[in-house]
């Protein structure tokens, strides 16, 4: 922007100097000719009284000789004086009409004064004036215009590059300030500066950003209010199961209830969290990987489920929070067990990359048929909600990674979470 305001002002400017500069050196070409000429004129009529006084050759050439030169006479009987440069069609043409005027001859141009005589007979004075000072200054003042020129235009340049500069930074800002909210900044704010209208835009997104935060905030209220209510009937639930007995089938279903009230505890916990410190997502990748196998695990075993975790010795910060990257492994960890028969096997690993880490869940079921319906929200082919890989899409998404699902070489569906590296996202 601040180049094409630099190249606009250059462009404009040039126009308007020339727009003016050429009629002003037209003008000034034609007064130097015209200087030239009345000096000519005043020469010529000044030596006009010597031969109303005298027309003898002697005397004539002696005030010539005294003259400021440039100067000849024809005489009435056809003699000259000085240096003539009047054709003899020109000097018919002073006599007969007995008129002054003045024409071109070769290396300049002459000015022709007739004087009447006695006896009606017609003298004529030519006064000379050279090509060279027909444009005498010409070049001085055309250089003088069109230094001036010059200066204005780059002056113009050089207020437009600090005016655009203004208006640059002012924009740099709103774009800055737009890409970190859009990077998950919700604290980013910009100081309106600039034009009045980059400064209204600026209010009007720091307004955005307020609002943004507000409804955010709401959301989050409302999420821990809804998992806080669900701690009564969940309390209910935990009494009753304890009233089962002491069975392997009452002790499966303590055990459900029991990591039930812990998820939702983590809910309410997590969404406090984003109250408090909105911009504080981050989580050990491999722990959170590690404990959801962990629950998992006890429901895999009843089914009699082979499985397999590698990869979670190894730390992994992302720039995801606790809560978001347990809900997708759920999803993905549930469709698992939802959409394969019992007794089917999975793996689930992480790869630690430079730059990234990537959560492996494979299975060896019959696999997803039609892979790009099965990433679309709300599209599901085995009757369930259609919302579980959307979660972890979304939750990948939210930290600049992808999620990939193809086939493995278990022959089922592979699902890859990509995340990037805290220190890199």
């Amino acid at each position: 922007m601040r180049k094409s305001l630099a190249l606009v002002s250059l462009a404009v400017t040039s126009m308007v100097a020339l727009a003016f500069l050429i009629p002003l050196a037209l003008v000034v070409r034609q007064l130097a000719e015209d200087r030239a000429i009345t000096d000519a004129e005043r020469r010529a009529a000044a030596f006009a009284p010597v031969l109303v006084i005298t027309d003898d050759p002697v005397a004539v050439n002696q005030a010539l000789a005294s003259g400021t030169g440039g100067v000849a006479v024809h005489l009435a009987d056809g003699r000259s004086a000085g240096v003539p440069r009047a054709s003899a069609e020109q000097l018919d043409d002073a006599r007969d009409q007995v008129r002054a005027f003045t024409d071109t001859v070769p290396a300049g141009r002459v000015h022709l004064q007739p004087v009447l005589l006695p006896q009606g007979r017609v003298a004529v004075v030519e006064a000379f004036v050279p090509e060279a000072e027909l444009s005498r200054g010409v070049t001085q003042a055309w250089l003088a215009l069109s230094g001036v020129a010059v200066a204005l235009v780059l002056a113009s340049v050089l207020v437009a590059d600090r005016l655009g500069a203004r208006v640059v930074r002012a924009a740099t800002a709103l774009a800055d300030g737009a890409r970190r909210m859009g990077q998950g900044d919700l604290a980013a704010r910009v100081a309106p500066t600039g034009p009045p209208e980059l400064v209204d835009a600026g209010g009007a997104f720091n307004r955005m950003a307020d609002r943004i935060g507000q409804l955010l905030a709401g959301e989050r209220e409302l999420l821990a209010d809804l998992s806080h209510r669900l701690r009564t009937p969940l309390t209910a639930l935990r009494l009753d199961s304890e009233t089962l007995g002491a069975d392997p089938g009452a002790n499966r279903v303590r055990q459900a209830v029991h990591a039930l009230e812990r998820e939702v505890n983590e809910l309410i916990r997590a969404a406090r969290r984003e109250l408090d410190d909105p911009g504080g997502g981050r989580c050990d990748a491999a722990g959170v990987v590690h404990d959801r196998l962990v629950f998992w695990s006890a429901l895999a075993d009843d089914q009699q489920r082979l499985w397999n975790l590698r990869g979670t010795e190894r730390g992994a910060v992302v720039p995801l929070s606790r809560s978001d990257l347990a809900a997708a492994m759920d999803a993905v960890l549930g469709n698992v067990f939802r959409h394969t028969p019992e007794g089917t096997g999975f793996v689930v690993a992480l790869f630690h990359r430079p730059d990234r880490v990537v959560v492996v869940v494979e299975d060896a079921g019959p696999g997803i048929e039609d892979l790009e319906a099965a990433l679309r929200r709300g599209s599901s082919g085995a009757g369930s909600t259609g919302l579980g890989l959307d979660i972890a899409r979304r939750a990948a998404e939210a930290t600049g990674g992808s999620l990939v699902v193809d086939r493995g070489p278990l022959g089922g569906t592979r699902v890859q979470l990509r995340l990037p590296l805290a220190d890199q996202a």
